[in-house]
Order: structure tokens, then sequence, then C-alpha cells
């Protein structure tokens, strides 16, 4: 499998693929990557657009990167998504729609929207995730500082197996660090988990930007070993492996969305810091959070 996809071509040690399919900018499914867990869609719509799909066995959120939509199930919710400009002006709102579930979504004036999906057993109900009820978390210090947006994570919002998360890291920042693993099963220590890294990255003064991504083998699974230059559009899969740093470029606000999925009995996030990195977190107290962060805060509050 080709672990780096670029804007729709996958590339790896001079490799290229397609990771892109029908109506959507990027289409990474269980099959096309390989695993057993993990989706991720992201789709375009252009004004007074729209597009259905069918869950099947999986639940989603849907989550705006860019404008508004309405999501509507074929069990007659309907969610108003008000959204937001982009992933850099502000936390946004969601809808999450159970497996076995026929879905549209509609946009007025048009946008971009992720669709972050899991395979799952247990069929929950469809509902509406408020931006104001999002945990923004600051996390590390110095030069390891970013912020991360919980709206899908384990403890933040009910799902089966979903679990999703925005992290934005100021310029000139690394994140994901120290490296770290979730590849394997290892109660109250590890969980195992399939992750993708969808990365998009902030203009500045007319250049698009550029972010990087390691991952190393961590002697489990497939031995995935990646450096990638990312761009906004590009993903990055992670089977297994120590993974991180993932480092923004002077001058760029580097954002990605993490979406994860695994066969554990238990919804959890639990991590292994590498062992040559991992004294890092002792650092931290030493130092202030960037002041730059946050970039922005959830709303308030929701008349919704």
């Amino acid at each position: 499998m080709d672990f780096h996809l670029r804007a729709g071509r996958a590339a790896r040690a001079g490799r290229a693929g397609r990771a892109d399919d029908g109506p959507y900018d990027l289409d990474i499914d269980p099959e096309r990557a390989g695993w057993g867990h993990s989706s991720l869609r992201v789709l375009s719509l252009p004004p007074d657009g729209h597009h259905s799909f069918a869950a099947g066995d999986s639940e989603w959120i849907v989550l705006p990167l860019s404008g508004g939509c309405t999501v509507v199930t074929d069990s007659g919710e309907v969610f108003e998504l008000t959204g937001r400009e982009s992933v850099f002006s502000g936390v946004t709102d969601f809808a999450y729609v159970p497996r076995d579930t026929r879905v549209r979504i509609t946009s007025a004036a048009g946008g971009r929207f992720a669709l972050t999906g899991a395979r799952c057993e247990r069929r929950l109900t469809a509902r509406y995730g408020p931006a104001c009820d999002v945990p923004v978390e600051l996390r590390g210090t110095g030069n390891c500082s970013r912020q991360v947006n919980n709206f899908g994570a384990a403890g933040a919002f009910a799902c089966d197996k979903l679990i999703a998360v925005e992290v934005l890291t100021p310029g000139g920042n690394w994140s994901s660090y120290p490296p770290h693993k979730h590849d394997e099963c290892r109660p109250g220590q590890e969980s195992e988990l399939e992750e993708i890294y969808y990365f998009e990255v902030e203009p500045a003064h007319g250049t698009e930007g550029v972010g990087y991504q390691r991952v190393t083998p961590s002697g489990r699974g497939r031995g995935t070993d990646v450096l990638a230059e990312v761009r906004s559009g590009d993903a990055v899969l992670i089977p297994d492996g120590w993974h991180g740093p993932s480092i923004a470029t002077p001058g760029h606000t580097l954002y990605y969305l993490n979406v994860m999925a695994g066969p554990g009995e238990v919804r959890e996030w639990l991590i292994c810091d590498h062992p040559d990195h991992g004294w890092i977190r002792d650092t931290w107290p030493d130092s202030p959070v960037d002041p730059r962060l946050p970039l922005y805060e959830a709303p308030a509050g929701d008349a919704r």
C-alpha cells in the first residue's frame, strides 16, 4: 500500500497511484488502505451542490472544512451545519450518522467537507455536534505547542469505534511529538488503532506552504517508514509505527485531521512514547505555551 497520498495521488518509493474516486477529492476506505476499520473521504460541493452516500457498515461524522451544509438521513433527521470559512478560522459544528443509514448532503453556498468513518458493530443514533461543545486543548509547550480540537475524541463525543480530532500547529513548531505509537493492544497502556492524517497548510505571502510528516518502524505490522512533504489535500496512512513529528514550516500554520479506529472492545486512545524521545515531556513544565495559541476557541454558546 502507498502510505503517502498526495492530492489524489499516492507516492511511496517512487510509485504513484490514485486516491480519489468519483465525487471525492480523497477517498480512503479499508479496502484501499489494506486495513480493517478507518475511512476518510473529502467532498467538494459547488453552490447548490448535493451528494448522497450509504453509510454501509461504518459510522460517519460529517465535518465542514470550509462552508456549511445540510445533512439529511433517510430516517428523517435534518442537521443544519453552520460550518466555517476554513480550518484555520474556527471550530465547527458537525453531524454524526450511524451505520446502515442513507445520507444526503446539500450546500447552498458550496464548500468542502470531510467524512470521517469507521467500521463498527453498534448502530447509535444520529446526532448534531455543536461547535460550542468541542473541547479545545493546548498540548505541549514551547516549540512543541499545538492546539487540539477534540470534536470526536473518546470521552468527548459518543461513537462506537470512531475517534477523530483536529490539530493545528503554529508555523515553526513540531507536533505529534514525541513520536508515539498505538499499533498493539496492551490493556491500560496502548490501543491498537489505524490512523489517517489529512493535512492542510495555511498560505502566507502568496505561497501555499508545506509541512513534513515522519513515520518510523516500530517492529510490528508492516514496518511503515515514511518521510513525506505534505501540502493541502495530502494524507498519510499509519497502520503501524512510531509517528511524529508533524512539522510546520515557519510562517505557515499546519492543520491535520486525525481519523482513528481499531478492533479493541473499548474505544480509547492510549499511546506509547518512543523510548528515545519521551524525555521531552519532562521539559514542558519549564517552558510557556506558544503565545500564538489558542489560534481560536470554540464559541461560548449555540442558539440551537
